[in-house]
């Protein structure tokens, strides 16, 4: 049934914004069991109390998502994780020390008693501590551990502000708290440390050569699950990130040769009678001419800007209504794997 949605627009920069009307009246809303989407600095969550299963089957519904993806629980304090996780690995220490606050996602054991919807029935517990000032303030506010995806509807591209948001939840969610768009744009780095070696589950915001600085040794999973197998965590197992558009990734040995084959790509798709997307970046966005759709997501000499504008890029292509996209590919280095991760989930792993 669809329900009213609230909106509230809250300079981040305020002081005190814990005792700001929207944001206590958004956590006196996340108390009652409702849904709220707020900023963080990766994309915008979608939250709710993380200790009720009723209330995060309430995300998984308005998400549509399918139940056996596991959410991460945000909090704004170390000390919540007493009553969340059962042990607190040396490595975690240590990437904790080094990435908390930010865009890292630690896989815990977990405590008896957390809600078994939001690690979707497994042992373990996904959680971090975001490095925004809204989304901490409607942390500590609320008093509680906040389950939270992000804001969008399954499969679609994630959400970085909060027109994003009302875009695919408006009417099945209390509220949108609105602190303005997110910076980095991908969303976190999960990393599973319950094994002997870190494992990568999901590239994001922090590099793997960064975790390897601090844990000398990090390995990446290989992203392939057994049929019957829950993910341990968000991205891994169903196709995300999509425009309606039919997808697919154009990878050559040069960026000469990849923009001169999609060039070929798009005059043949054209001549089917398909509108053509062409997802560029700065420096060859002009190579395409004016006969296709060409959206710049950022800069090739600069990665960072490519992740903070891909998921609206994508959004882009939906409000002009094309049938076929082309997309450039990047180096997976640093960043660059976040960015390529997000793309091969968007085109479901097709390639040209």
């Amino acid at each position: 049934m669809k329900q009213e949605t609230k909106y509230w627009n809250v300079d981040k920069f305020v002081d005190g914004l814990e005792n700001y009307p929207q944001v206590r009246e958004a956590a006196l809303l996340l108390r009652q069991n409702e849904l709220i989407a707020f900023p963080t600095e990766t994309v915008y969550g979608l939250g709710g109390n993380g200790l009720v299963d009723k209330t995060v089957e309430k995300i998984y519904i308005a998400k549509g998502r399918p139940s056996d993806n596991p959410l991460i629980l945000h909090i704004a304090e170390r000390k919540q994780l007493g009553e969340l996780v059962s042990e607190i690995p040396p490595l975690a220490e240590a990437l904790m020390e080094a990435f908390w606050p930010g865009p890292l996602t630690i896989v815990f054991p977990k405590q008896l008693g957390v809600a078994m919807r939001a690690s979707a029935g497994l042992n373990t517990i996904a959680i971090r501590m975001p490095d925004h000032p809204l989304a901490l303030a409607l942390i500590r506010a609320s008093g509680l551990p906040i389950a939270a995806p992000s804001a969008n509807l399954s499969g679609r591209p994630s959400p970085t502000t909060a027109q994003h948001v009302l875009e695919d939840l408006d009417g099945r969610i209390a509220g949108v708290l609105d602190g303005g768009s997110t910076g980095i744009g991908v969303e976190s780095t999960v990393v599973d440390v319950t094994g002997d070696v870190p494992m990568i589950l999901r590239p994001g915001g922090v590099t793997a050569e960064q975790i390897a600085e601090i844990t000398g040794e990090v390995r990446m999973d290989p992203g392939i699950l057994e049929e019957g197998v829950a993910p341990k965590s968000p991205g891994m197992k169903y196709r995300h990130y999509a425009p309606a558009g039919d997808m697919r990734l154009v990878k050559e040995n040069s960026v000469e040769e990849m923009v001169r084959r999609i060039r070929k790509l798009a005059h043949e798709a054209q001549a089917q009678g398909k509108k053509v997307g062409i997802l560029a970046t700065a420096e060859s966005k002009l190579c395409y001419g004016e006969d296709y759709v060409v959206i710049a997501c950022g800069k090739r000499s600069d990665l960072i800007s490519v992740a903070r504008h891909l998921y609206d890029a994508l959004r882009r292509f939906d409000q002009e209504g094309v049938d076929m996209i082309f997309s450039e590919t990047f180096p997976e280095s640093g960043v660059g794997a976040a960015i390529m991760n997000r793309l091969a989930k968007a085109a479901g792993g097709r390639y040209l």
